[in-house]
């Protein structure tokens, strides 16, 4: 363990904003190592290497777990944003977003801490606020993919874009859970994502690996 320091000199440790970053670090691994509930200020510390005290500097428990909750929706989201963005094709948008949304196995440190946290959103407005701006961002990257896959001509919608996206996004959420538990692997999940798609779609992603890549060109153009 490293050793413990007040760190709130000015220039150690790269700055406030460097500590700070360093703590965030520190609240998730404590959250992923103790979980939410019995997350004490005590494990914060301990893993940062500092006292109870230096945490309190930049706030207490409540609000360094709400900031890193927040800070694990915002890369959660901007990883899958910026996978569906990589290809024009909304074929391939769709394999890339089903692809990015769903964990890799028991240990996917990210989504963990999505999960570690929605249990407080029963009962904590703050929380549920968050937890609902993930989900409308989510749908709404979902609802854009079927809008485009509709107008380029891919896709023949059963139902309205936004009600498919919803019923993958209460989809992966579901299933989530059976992954972190380890009743289901990854690939169990996207195939049953991959058979939602092919029937409120008609295009099953799963057949988009010899399409070739897609990707958008870095230019611009088509």
């Amino acid at each position: 363990m490293a050793a413990k320091s007040g760190g709130t000199r000015k220039g150690a440790g790269g700055g406030r904003e460097a500590r700070r970053a360093a703590l965030a670090e520190a609240v998730q691994r404590a959250l992923l190592t103790r979980g939410l509930e019995g997350l004490r200020l005590r494990d914060v510390a301990d893993e940062a290497g500092v006292t109870p005290a230096a945490v309190l500097y930049y706030g207490d428990l409540d609000a360094l777990v709400h900031e890193t909750y927040q800070q694990a929706i915002t890369r959660y989201s901007q990883d899958r944003e910026a996978a569906a963005d990589g290809f024009d094709d909304a074929r391939l948008k769709l394999r890339a977003c089903i692809d990015k949304g769903v964990a890799a196995g028991p240990d996917d440190a990210l989504t963990r801490l999505l999960f570690e946290y929605w249990p407080r959103c029963l009962r904590d407005a703050r929380a549920a606020a968050l937890d609902s701006a993930l989900t409308e961002r989510q749908i709404a990257v979902y609802a854009e993919i079927l809008t485009l896959g509709r107008a380029q001509g891919h896709f023949v919608l059963q139902d309205p874009p936004r009600l498919i996206a919803a019923n993958f996004v209460a989809m992966e959420d579901g299933y989530q859970m059976e992954v972190l538990a380890g009743r289901r692997v990854r690939a169990e999940v996207i195939a049953a994502l991959h058979a939602y798609a092919r029937a409120a779609t008609g295009h099953d992603p799963g057949a988009d690996t010899g399409r070739g890549s897609g990707r958008r060109d870095p230019e611009g153009t088509a």
